[in-house]
């Protein structure tokens, strides 16, 4: 069976230490819930937007975004361009709109206790990756011919898959060690980088692969309890740090396939990731104080009434009315009271002061 090699050096140690801290925060932080919409809507976007990016998909982060907020699965490509008012190439249309739908398929894998790894969630994964973009008789299908990795700038061969007749057995031998219940003594973080290395590593298809990778490690990591809300996308490190990516993976082979220097850039991605939520959590939050003069609570908040929140705090934790007409100058001071005295009600903010002379704190 499939064993991996690779030491837990200090650098790994101390990123799954900071990972373990940043998931608590977020999973526990008052307010969030408010929030959750946002942060994963985002945080799907961003996925998308750089898991592709990272392959040469040339669309911006606003029309990816655009793209994720429109389609629907019974849409051409030219028609959720047309809805987003996105112009580009068919191709590349088709790329964001899959990836889009392999993060659908993900959300309903963790919702399914029983399906587990299986190397027809891989095929799956595949093909919709490449839907519409690899002949059918390509998609989820494993390569039958070599292939070899060069570098994008001199065209040099960095790196030989497997041949195509060793592709089954090397998936189904990865995929035999990912079920076995030895593998419960390698941390999940460190299951799910190792994952997305072998799937690189095998190369199991004629295109697709760094995609499919991702998304089998983004998989393991959701199942293994570190979904954490669903608010992070290591895709955005790996995209804005991609010599770096590139390299960690070139270093294993380089090394007689000793995975300690990809997982510490794995680990290292997700750590800037949760900490950057974390951090926006707790400023939203305002600070882990909160929490306690919350009582522990945590308290579901409309739209309006975060917008207020985040004024609030950047005010020194005052805001009058008619700064918050300025903040929502398309809702009326009514509605804008209105909801003020709802948090007032949550035990979130304080009146202060009588009449025009009046404005609200964070309590």
């Amino acid at each position: 069976m499939y064993s991996p090699k690779y030491t837990i050096t200090q650098t790994i140690l101390s990123n799954i230490g900071k990972i373990e801290a940043a998931r608590e925060v977020i999973e526990n932080a008052a307010l969030v819930p408010a929030w959750e919409a946002k942060f994963r809507t985002d945080a799907l976007v961003r996925t998308v937007h750089h898991g592709t990016h990272i392959e040469g998909n040339p669309l911006t982060r606003d029309e990816t975004q655009r793209l994720v907020e429109v389609y629907s699965p019974v849409d051409e490509p030219w028609m959720a361009a047309s809805k987003a008012e996105v112009v580009a190439r068919e191709r590349d249309i088709q790329e964001i709109i899959n990836y889009r739908n392999v993060m659908a398929y993900l959300d309903e894998l963790t919702k399914k206790e029983s399906e587990g790894y299986t190397e027809n969630v891989l095929l799956k994964i595949h093909g919709l990756t490449v839907e519409r973009i690899l002949p059918p008789e390509a998609a989820g299908v494993y390569r039958a011919t070599q292939v070899v990795i060069k570098d994008a700038e001199s065209g040099e061969v960095t790196f030989r898959p497997p041949v195509a007749i060793e592709v089954p057995y090397q998936i189904d031998d990865l995929f035999s060690w990912l079920r076995s219940p030895d593998t419960e003594k390698h941390h999940p973080v460190l299951r799910a980088g190792i994952v997305h290395y072998e799937l690189v590593r095998i190369h199991p298809f004629t295109d697709g692969n760094g995609r499919a990778a991702r998304a089998m490690a983004l998989l393991v990591l959701l199942r293994e309890g570190y979904d954490v809300k669903r608010f992070f996308s290591i895709e955005e490190y790996f995209d804005q740090h991609s010599s770096e990516y590139y390299g960690a993976l070139q270093q294993v082979a380089r090394q007689e396939f000793d995975l300690s220097p990809w997982l510490e850039y794995f680990t290292l991605g997700l750590v800037v990731e949760l900490m950057r939520i974390k951090d926006q959590v707790l400023k939203l939050s305002r600070d882990l104080r909160l929490k306690g003069e919350l009582g522990g609570r945590q308290v579901a908040l409309s739209e309006r009434q975060i917008a207020l929140l985040e004024a609030m705090q950047a005010n020194d934790g005052r805001l009058a009315v008619r700064e918050a007409r300025n903040i929502l100058p398309m809702v009326s001071r009514d509605t804008i009271i209105r909801d003020l005295n709802d948090l007032i009600g949550k035990n979130v903010v304080k009146r202060r002061g009588v009449t025009k002379g009046s404005f609200y704190i964070l309590a």
